[in-house]
C-alpha cells in the first residue's frame, strides 16, 4: 500500500467536493474551483468530511498514480482553502521588476526588457524598496500553475554561483564557489 496514498485527506469547512461517473473530482471553495481527472484504476471516495483513495490492482503504474493522485487532490483542496504563494528575488545591479495588470517587465541584465504574461489565475505583485532587491509575488489556487510560472521567470536568469546574481526564490540558499585566486 501506498504510503502517501493510503492517508485520507480531511475536507475543510466550507469546500464542496465531487466525483462524476468519468472520475472527475471537483473542489471548490473560497478562493477558486479546480478540476482534475483521475487515473481509472484509482476509486475517489467522499465520506464523513474526508476524501479517500483505493486502488482496484497491484499494477505497479497504479500503485506509483495513487500517491500522485492523492497529492493532487491534497493540494487542491488546499489551494481553494488558502492558496499558495510563491515569492522571487531579484538580486544584481539594475535588476528590476514591475508589472501592469498581468503583465511582467524585468530588466536583468540584458540589453532590452522582458515582458512576460502571466495567466488570469495567478496574481502577481512587484515591490520595489530602495535599498533592498525587487522582490515579485505570484498567488494562485493552483499549485501546478503558480510553480511552474515562478520557474519559468527563474529561468530568465538563474543565479550564478560565483556572485549569486540573477532571479532566486526567497530564502533559497545558494552554492557559492570561492573563484580565481591571484597567484
Amino acid at each position: 500500500m501506498s504510503r502517501i496514498g493510503k492517508l485520507p485527506i480531511t475536507i475543510p469547512s466550507g469546500i464542496n467536493i465531487s466525483v462524476d461517473d468519468n472520475n472527475v473530482v471537483t473542489v471548490k471553495g473560497k478562493k477558486a474551483e479546480l478540476i482534475q481527472k483521475v487515473y481509472e484504476k484509482i476509486e475517489v471516495a467522499v465520506e464523513d468530511g474526508q476524501i479517500s483513495l483505493t486502488r482496484k490492482d497491484d499494477q505497479k503504474k497504479t500503485r506509483a498514480m495513487h500517491g500522485l493522485y492523492r497529492s493532487l487532490i491534497n493540494n487542491m483542496v488546499t489551494g481553494v482553502d488558502t492558496g499558495f504563494k510563491i515569492q522571487l528575488e531579484f538580486v544584481g545591479v539594475g535588476y528590476r521588476a514591475s508589472n501592469q495588470g498581468q503583465i511582467l517587465e524585468m530588466s536583468v541584465g540584458y540589453s532590452h526588457p522582458i515582458y512576460f504574461a502571466i495567466p488570469k489565475e495567478v496574481k502577481v505583485t512587484t515591490e520595489t524598496v530602495k535599498g533592498k532587491n525587487p522582490v515579485v509575488t505570484l498567488e494562485s489556487a493552483d499549485k501546478q500553475l503558480v510553480g511552474h510560472i515562478a520557474a519559468k521567470i527563474r529561468s530568465f536568469r538563474k543565479p550564478e554561483p560565483y556572485k549569486g546574481k540573477g532571479i532566486k526564490f526567497v530564502g533559497e540558499e545558494l552554492r557559492r564557489k570561492a573563484g580565481k585566486t591571484a597567484g
